[in-house]
């Protein structure tokens, strides 16, 4: 490699350690004198082949899903080849990591129609136009073709032991869960894929450390150069406590209108800006705003732009300013009052949305909270049987079914 290009891969590597918590191994090592990630990007005179694997095991990704993929961009813009493996195959077993007990199997109809979802989602995200920057590939095209010899050959390299040193066979064994043998194979299979792909650098989150540690132990078993693993940070959720999941309701999905998204993260906690700023934005981070009112509303504007674009973020914000200040939709037509004193307390949130003729009958307004349509000054609700003890509760916040229905409920 030339020195005038290897200076600059080292120049541009700012990008390679925002918003990482480990890259390993990170020393050189007896067996391999390149065993470090900035020595490799200098000495490879070839773009890197950067692995993320994703099982399509449901059908929505949320910025917590969004963190890997704008690191695999990053490598993109680098130079570097993005290598988005679809677990069409090991999505039927399910990882096991962090699951106190077996993932259902699932169909491989139910595996495909997840696929497509995932990729529509993250196309704002990645660059799936330059040639030679994209490869996408299915586990399926060498993992269901595999021999008994071969899963012989791939069981052969760990043990049971190894096994469960994994965190959360661990806790399952210590409790008396039970562990099928199939789970045991998701690792390996998983680290074949690194195998499958001759990967130099496999992305994940802190808690991917063993499956990523097991495709180095495959590579090397396979006479390949080991990858390196860059982890990211578990995103903590939009109620500042758990980790951002779809079942908590803490989660702004990519799929989300503007407004839903919007909404959301101008409310994101003070002690969470600079972490969102770091792992969800490109902004520089010594130039924001001080004032933590301002940070939160860039940091709104600045994430729905990079899933619906500027107009579209700029009109959320002026709708959701206009929700909360003024009492008028997205059109600037006036939000209609209910008033709530007909209605006897404690009252369903079901039964409210018929009173207020925001739905035809309260069997409806179930199936649009079940659905997803149903917000509360903005915030999605999830809780079919949501109830309210009193209307103090509920004065002056805006209800909406959709993305055109609303009422303002006063007491």
């Amino acid at each position: 490699m030339s020195a005038n290009k290897s200076s600059k891969l080292l120049d541009s590597l700012a990008w390679l350690e925002r918003g990482v918590n480990e890259i390993f191994p990170h020393q050189p090592t007896s067996q391999d004198p390149n065993e470090n990630l900035v020595q490799r990007i200098a000495q490879t005179d070839r773009p890197l082949r950067v692995k993320l694997g994703i099982d399509p095991t449901g059908t929505d990704i949320h910025l917590g899903h969004s963190i890997p993929f704008r690191k695999l961009r990053s490598f993109q813009d680098a130079g570097h080849t993005a290598v988005l493996i679809v677990g069409d195959f090991t999505a039927r077993i399910g990882d096991p990591t962090g699951k106190s007990e077996v993932r259902r199997q699932l169909t491989p109809a139910e595996v495909k129609q997840n696929a497509q979802t995932y990729l529509e989602q993250v196309r704002p995200i990645l660059d799936f136009e330059t040639p030679g920057r994209l490869e996408i590939r299915y586990n399926s095209e060498w993992l269901s073709s595999l021999d008994l010899a071969k899963i012989l050959d791939l069981l052969a390299t760990m043990t049971v032991g190894q096994m469960l040193a994994k965190e959360g066979f661990a806790e399952r064994y210590k409790q008396g869960n039970a562990i099928f043998l199939h789970e045991f194979l998701y690792p390996l299979m998983q680290g074949y894929d690194s195998v499958a792909v001759q990967a130099d650098v496999e992305l994940g989150g802190t808690d991917q450390k063993f499956n990523i540690a097991v495709g180095r132990d495959l590579q090397r078993h396979f006479n390949q150069t080991p990858q390196f693993g860059l982890l990211m940070p578990i995103l903590i959720g939009t109620d500042g406590v758990q980790k951002m999941s779809k079942s908590l309701g803490n989660y702004v999905g990519l799929s989300e209108d503007a407004l839903t998204m919007y909404s959301k993260l101008e409310k994101t906690p003070d002690d969470l800006l600079d972490q969102y700023f770091e792992l969800l934005t490109d902004l520089p981070l010594e130039q924001l705003p001080e004032s933590p009112r301002e940070r939160q509303k860039l940091l709104a504007l600045t994430i729905v732009s990079q899933y619906h674009g500027e107009a579209e973020a700029t009109s959320a914000q002026q709708a959701a300013e206009d929700i909360v200040k003024k009492g008028s939709t997205a059109t600037g037509d006036a939000v209609p009052e209910f008033c709530l004193t007909d209605v006897e307390f404690p009252a369903k949130l079901f039964y409210i949305l018929n009173a207020s003729g925001l739905c035809k009958s309260s069997g409806e307004g179930r199936r649009q909270i079940q659905g997803g349509a149903v917000k509360l000054d903005g915030d999605r609700v999830s809780d079919i049987d949501l109830t309210f003890e009193n209307p103090d509760a509920l004065n002056g916040k805006v209800l909406q079914v959709g993305k055109k229905k609303f009422v303002r409920l006063v007491p």
